[in-house]
């Protein structure tokens, strides 16, 4: 009992520590930062709104969804940006495609339908944690070459979870198992997202920018023509950084073959099996086929498919004239976390960008003394890898390229191979939870384990990425025209 005292006044008091650290990081960018780089308070408060935000997610001193809300505060007190834009992020597109797709698979619990999935998933790919891994980082690479990493990883990470509880993994933050397919989920996401143009909205600010620069129509398979190379470095590279924290022995409990009796032993599916499987799959294949029907639906984007679909569950009647599904029912197996956590990762990015810190962080670059050989390579991936973690893939685009694209041209060199350099870390970053990395670390992932391994995971990328980009950049004359 005394030691059990001794242990919560500690935790106590490291709770207290952390919760001053968070404001006295603000507070030493707001006023210590050199104006020389960050000329202006709104700049400066911005990067210490993200220092903040980042110091307490990983440390989690106070709830991580708590800690999202951040930006609305200081933006309050300190008139960053316009309070409109910041407000805006906490009901944008995504964070409704998110609740329409908790809402659904709320109700695989409900019927049933999980434990139906899991054991699914288990008997075709075995129990085997590395082997768990490899499927769920290549499943989300694939989707996300040609549909946006959001939706991919909305879409993958209810399904995984789905399996993880029905093996008796309910806290993901504790379990190493559960922490790593769900980080390997957006990981696999992210990198899937660089394959083609249509893997992401910052890909065609990237081919807008492409065709501004040679006044002719870029065509899509150029890009996967040339991005080839560096996608199956990355896959490779990947794959064999996430299998150092996955031991021989590390398994997911049970045998392909106990598997494949619970599978049997479940029968037919039911009815309401049936109903919470097909609005998923409809809303799913929805989204991920818009292209086919937007002409006709145009306000009838991935969010709103799966809001619609949401509402139809509780409009589906049981037998006895019951409905299927009730709010009550619903709302708590909601995770409200993650649509929080996802907004205030864009209300950060939101305030990086309209305060000037992104403009003034390419500014940095152009003192950084480039001249077109490695160094200005590394510093490209570098700084857009960075600047990715700290704020959205796309806005990273719009604000990175055409300050990249001045640079190189100020040097009188073809801006052209730049431009495919840094679309490599416009598209990927391993840290911090913002973007699609917010998705895991709402369905329980801890973002300081997120940040240990996507720190190592960051170095190695931009390293190899850089040293590979240069080679391509040397000695691949097509690397330098679209």
């Amino acid at each position: 009992m005394t030691q059990t005292l001794e242990n919560k006044k500690k935790e106590s008091r490291y709770r207290m520590i952390h919760l001053i650290i968070g404001p006295l990081l603000f507070a030493l960018c707001y006023f210590c930062l050199p104006a020389s780089f960050f000329a202006t308070a709104a700049a400066r408060g911005a990067i210490g709104t993200i220092a903040w935000m980042a110091y307490w997610w990983i440390t989690g001193p106070i709830p991580f969804a708590v800690t999202a809300f951040l930006p609305l505060t200081l933006n309050a007190i300190f008139q960053i940006c316009d309070m409109k834009l910041v407000t805006a992020n906490y009901a944008d597109e995504i964070i409704l495609l998110l609740l329409g797709a908790s809402i659904i698979t709320a109700g695989w619990e409900i019927t049933g339908l999980d434990k139906r999935v899991a054991s699914m998933f288990l008997m075709l790919i075995g129990n085997s944690l590395r082997g768990q891994v490899v499927f769920w980082f290549l499943l989300s690479t694939v989707l996300s070459a040609v549909l946006p990493n959001a939706v991919v990883c909305a879409a993958i990470t209810p399904i995984a979870v789905a399996m993880l509880r029905y093996i008796g993994i309910h806290e993901i933050g504790s379990s190493k198992i559960g922490s790593m397919i769900l980080m390997t989920i957006a990981y696999g996401a992210g990198v899937g997202g660089m394959a083609t143009p249509l893997g992401g909205a910052m890909n065609l600010v990237t081919v807008e920018y492409l065709q501004q620069i040679t006044g002719q129509e870029f065509i899509y398979m150029h890009w996967f023509v040339r991005f080839l190379p560096l996608m199956l470095i990355l896959i490779v590279s990947n794959i064999v950084y996430l299998m150092f924290f996955c031991g021989k022995d590390d398994t997911l409990g049970g045998s392909r073959e106990y598997f494949v009796e619970q599978y049997k032993s479940m029968g037919k599916m039911t009815r309401d099996e049936k109903w919470a499987l097909g609005l998923f799959a409809v809303a799913t294949i929805l989204a991920f086929t818009r292209q086919f029907y937007q002409a006709y639906l145009p306000g009838l984007k991935p969010a709103f498919v799966f809001v619609t679909c949401a509402i139809i569950l509780f409009l589906i009647p049981k037998k006895d004239g019951t409905r299927l599904f009730t709010w009550k029912e619903v709302e708590r197996r909601v995770i409200w976390d993650l649509l929080y956590i996802f907004a205030g990762g864009l209300a950060a990015g939101t305030l990086i960008n309209q305060s000037g810190a992104a403009e003034a962080i390419g500014v940095a670059m152009e003192s950084a003394g480039m001249n077109g050989g490695f160094f200005t390579v590394l510093i490209i991936v570098s700084v857009t890898l960075l600047m990715s973690d700290m704020t959205s893939n796309t806005a990273t685009a719009a604000v990175a390229m055409p300050i990249i694209i001045s640079i190189v041209q100020g040097i009188g060199l073809n801006p052209i191979p730049y431009i495919y350099v840094a679309t490599i870390g416009v598209n990927i970053s391993y840290m911090l939870p913002t973007s699609i990395r917010a998705i895991p670390v709402g369905y329980g992932l801890e973002p300081k384990f997120m940040l240990k391994k996507g720190f190592g995971m960051s170095i190695m990328v931009i390293l190899l990425m850089s040293v590979v980009s240069y080679l391509m950049l040397t000695y691949w004359p097509a690397f330098s025209t679209i």
